[in-house]
């Protein structure tokens, strides 16, 4: 695909790449009891709520995708086409996402006030504003702890692609819920070394055990039991390492979600979810078309909808999308203005999102701009609603708190409400 010299050059609009620990045997993959053992994906699919966040990085335009305004002086090329949902009408750059829009819901009414990268992401992954000396977890940190099933093995809380360290983003939940990223593979590390036998493998753990069991009797302390939980997990994770083998679909299904690296991410995604992970995080960039921004959707959103629509298909065909949360957002939108580059430059006061699955109500449109898309005229949201939306839409109670050391912490910002039209 051709890339455009669209971005504004800033550093926060570059995708982190996170990578997978180096060894998953060494590091602290999450919260399994020490006795814990796998649970079959059919039962994780009929009682789990699982969460999936699509970050379109930089800025995806309103304009060319949830919100068109053709034939305006703000609307750009491209036209307006009808969906699944009658009156509702999408860019005519995702007509394999608009037969879907049954299945979707838009929020089109965002007011984030804010044009700044760095602090939109943080305002929409973690629905409040960033304060010095003050770490919070993010939407999949919130949503890995809430949501855990004790019973699964697997990581609660991870980013496509990737391939080696940790995350730090699960702030006071503690290092158990933050993100691991991974890639198509089976994390490294993560088979029995050739040159040790089956029994000699149980022997040495069956002594480690031990040895750690004398230890705790006299200097057990939070980090003892922590270092033992992963390493207990770590074990689990190695017999159910094939999960994290995307080659182990079907040659039909990466047809389906395409060759490219988007389509593979999201079929990762995908089997991800279904083995019981809670949130998997994946990212489509870049968006931030200061420069040629009608050429550079063009090729982008073709790439974005067939996967995008894929996925939303394959959660339907397979149930499992009334468990499972599909969020797709950006840091804030572009602007109605063109500029003279043919772009559209940062833009918080009047934008959308799509999200879909679980509790929201399909078919749904929330909110409405004017009619060149300047501002908006009915149902302002701002980021403080939207998270409290997405915890409601996995049947999570937004006023609740998280109790740390004896403290009650809210896992959202108590000044907001979610958008309770929005949840079924």
């Amino acid at each position: 695909m051709k890339k455009h010299p669209f971005a504004c050059g800033t550093n926060e609009h570059a995708i982190a790449r996170r990578q997978f620990l180096a060894g998953a045997t060494a590091g602290v993959v999450g919260g399994l009891g020490v006795m814990a053992q796998p649970t079959a994906a059919k039962e994780l699919e009929s009682k789990q709520m699982r969460v999936m966040v699509i970050y379109m990085s930089g800025g995806l335009s309103q304009l060319e995708s949830w919100d068109p305004k053709p034939k305006t002086n703000t609307g750009g090329p491209f036209r307006a086409i009808p969906t699944s949902v009658p009156g509702v009408h999408i860019s005519e750059l995702l007509p394999k996402t608009a037969q879907h829009m049954d299945k979707l819901a838009i929020v089109r009414s965002i007011n984030t006030k804010n044009g700044d990268h760095g602090k939109g992401n943080y305002h929409m992954n973690h629905g409040r504003n960033q304060m010095p000396g003050v770490q919070l977890p993010n939407l999949g940190a919130v949503c890995a702890r809430a949501l855990e099933d004790p019973s699964n093995p697997l990581p609660g809380h991870v980013r496509v692609p990737g391939g080696g360290t940790r995350g730090n983003d699960a702030a006071y939940l503690g290092p158990s819920y933050s993100s691991i990223s991974i890639g198509g593979k089976p994390p490294q590390n993560s088979v029995r070394p050739s040159n040790i036998s089956e029994e000699a493998d149980k022997l040495r753990n069956s002594l480690r055990r031990k040895a750690n069991d004398r230890f705790a009797l006299k200097r057990r302390s939070a980090e003892t039991d922590l270092y033992t939980q992963s390493f207990e997990q770590a074990k689990e994770l190695m017999a159910r390492r094939d999960v994290f083998d995307v080659s182990k679909e079907s040659g039909k299904m990466h047809e389906m979600y395409g060759k490219d690296s988007f389509g593979q991410h999201l079929l990762m995604a995908r089997r991800l979810l279904e083995h019981g992970v809670t949130c998997v995080q994946t990212s489509h960039s870049n968006y931030d078309t200061h420069n040629e921004n009608f050429n550079f959707h063009l090729e982008q959103l073709a790439e974005f909808d067939h996967g995008f629509s894929t996925l939303i298909g394959d959660l339907h065909d397979r149930g499992m999308l009334d468990s499972t949360l599909v969020v797709v957002m950006s840091e804030f939108g572009r602007t109605p203005n063109i500029n003279k580059y043919y772009g559209r430059d940062h833009w918080g006061n009047a934008w959308s999102i799509c999200l879909g699955g679980a509790k929201v109500q399909p078919g749904a449109v929330i909110g409405k701009t004017n009619e060149n898309g300047t501002k908006v005229v009915d149902r302002e949201v701002h980021y403080g609603h939207l998270f409290p939306t997405y915890l409601e839409a996995v049947g999570l109670d937004s006023t609740d708190s998280f109790d740390i050391g004896g403290r009650d912490i809210p896992m959202a910002d108590p000044a907001h409400e979610a958008i309770h039209e929005l949840i079924v």
